[in-house]
């Protein structure tokens, strides 16, 4: 990164309005849009805005960045292969032993799907449209840069349609020749529409009804509905797929089994085919014991889910942490060989559970193993660690979708009132440290000079791919990476979701 003098490029007053109202204009132009906020959202939307994105695209190595893209097949059958082992995920995440016990949320998707299990409902297959988001890390000056991951998305990984718009929008720009990298081999070429919308089509190839639906179970009153249409007019552009949409609370009333094939119906008459969720990733989209009900009813039909239960019990922090812990990670890579194991831990940063008793534990030290047997008023080692070295640190619990995190000088003071019963819901992991000296401009709808503030920025990029996996043999039947993202945010900013309001659309360009 030491070889850009400066990023971004100087603008005069008049390019950067120029600029501006070129973005702008593209985006409102080429679906690059949001809702506004109202409360709550009308059923038929009367206006839109353009979504919040950066004015450059954000400088990242060429070399990391094909790095993240080969390293995202290998996170495909790694999260397929956990989300198959019920024992691993019974021990981490469920309501007898693991992080269920004291995570309410976490605890009732894990009691519903042994329910399930118990009735001898198993799912034919799986479907997993994954994101893995990673960070550039440069610990010190003069030290290589290097890719750490964020975290891994199991479920409702957005923003992959609007994203492409962001890149097809930098691509497109006439930059006034003011950097020798913006030039179009430096523009790497973003296809995640396509991606993901094969991966949904596989699915429903995959169960064998033509004229059956997917069904996208979406939030009430959604404001990043377009980055869904788009998916949704792909599908049924090029794959001839039709798509219904149904919130949770329709679905208590609309959702059905056949009680002889257990096919998903809609409304008495349209059978679904793939299960597509883009809400059910926080306890705020179950706000009536119904919105449960429906969530399992759909479990136990035999529509391919994306995700099911278990793959979306995989994407919690937990996993990821115990993942991390000396074997563990080999356990499900053996058949990958050693340097792709290593170059999966390479990616990794410290993490360890705040209820650890140890911190070395073995890889058969899992969380159920050790909450039974430590008296709970007793600080475990893991939480002394996590207080002694929280400037360098950041606490995150099992919910998705941004605004959930306890960063630095917040940790002490949120681990005194952490009651003892709740610490195995948490895992602390330590921060990665971005490059320093990079900026952009943030365009948000109505803010700002023209629409575009400058600030030093810090920016993420999310690796797509999907999975379809399971049956009796209990493999991944195919798995692809399927394009990428980039939130740029302030760096004065902890958190990094677009749609909790902290990030803006941004897109690459590559760097030697």
């Amino acid at each position: 990164m030491s070889s850009i003098p400066q990023w971004p490029p100087e603008l005069s007053t008049l390019q950067l309005e120029s600029l501006t109202l070129l973005a702008t204009t593209y985006a409102l132009s080429h679906g690059l849009l949001y809702l506004p906020v109202a409360s709550p959202q009308p059923p038929v939307p009367n206006s839109a805005i353009h979504a919040p994105l950066s004015l450059f695209p954000s400088p990242i190595p060429r070399k990391i960045f094909q790095k993240a893209k080969k390293l995202q097949s290998i996170y495909n059958v790694l999260y397929a292969r956990v989300a198959m082992d019920t024992d691993f995920l019974d021990r981490i995440m469920g309501a007898e032993v693991g992080v269920g016990r004291v995570d309410e949320f976490v605890g009732r998707l894990w009691k519903g799907w042994k329910e399930i299990r118990d009735q001898g409902i198993t799912q034919p297959l799986h479907l997993g449209l994954f994101r893995s988001d990673y960070l550039l890390h440069s610990p010190s000056p003069g030290e290589p840069v290097s890719l750490k991951q964020v975290e891994f998305n199991t479920i409702s990984s957005s923003f992959g349609p609007l994203s492409q718009q962001t890149a097809a929008l930098h691509s497109s720009t006439h930059y006034y020749h003011l950097s020798p990298y913006l030039k179009a081999e430096n523009f790497p070429s973003n296809t995640t529409l396509s991606g993901l919308a094969a991966g949904l089509a596989e699915g429903h190839k995959a169960y064998g009804v033509p004229d059956a639906r997917i069904l996208f179970v979406v939030q009430d009153g959604e404001r990043n509905v377009f980055d869904q249409r788009w998916l949704e007019y792909e599908l049924l552009e090029k794959h001839s797929i039709h798509i219904t949409r149904q919130t949770l609370s329709q679905l208590t009333t609309s959702a059905s089994l056949d009680p002889t094939t257990s096919a998903l119906i809609i409304s008495s008459s349209t059978e679904i085919s793939v299960v597509y969720f883009r809400a059910g990733y926080t306890p705020n989209d179950f706000t009536q014991p119904s919105h449960y009900d429906a969530r399992f009813l759909l479990e136990k039909s035999r529509a391919i889910k994306c995700p099911s239960i278990p793959l979306q019990l995989a994407g919690g922090k937990k996993v990821q942490e115990v993942l991390a812990k000396p074997g563990v990670v080999e356990q499900f890579l053996k058949d990958q060989g050693q340097a792709l194991i290593d170059e999966i831990r390479a990616s990794w940063m410290g993490m360890w559970g705040l209820d650890d008793d140890d911190e070395n534990l073995s890889s058969g030290d899992l969380v159920g193993d050790t909450t039974a047997r430590r008296d709970p008023e007793s600080e475990p080692a893991g939480l002394k660690r996590a207080r002694d070295n929280h400037a360098n640190l950041v606490l995150k619990p099992q919910r998705e979708g941004g605004g959930n995190n306890v960063y630095k000088s917040s940790i002490p003071p949120f681990l005194d009132s952490l009651p003892p019963q709740e610490r195995a819901a948490w895992i602390a992991m330590e921060l990665i440290v971005p490059p320093q000296g990079l900026g952009n401009y943030l365009v948000r709808a109505g803010g700002g000079q023209a629409g575009a503030v400058k600030a030093e920025v810090v920016s993420e990029l999310g690796i797509f791919g999907w999975a379809l996996f399971g049956g009796e043999e209990k493999k991944v039947v195919k798995e692809v990476e399927a394009g990428w993202l980039v939130r740029t945010k302030g760096k004065d900013s902890d958190e990094g979701g677009v749609a909790a309001g902290f990030s803006v659309l941004d897109s690459i360009i590559l760097v030697d």
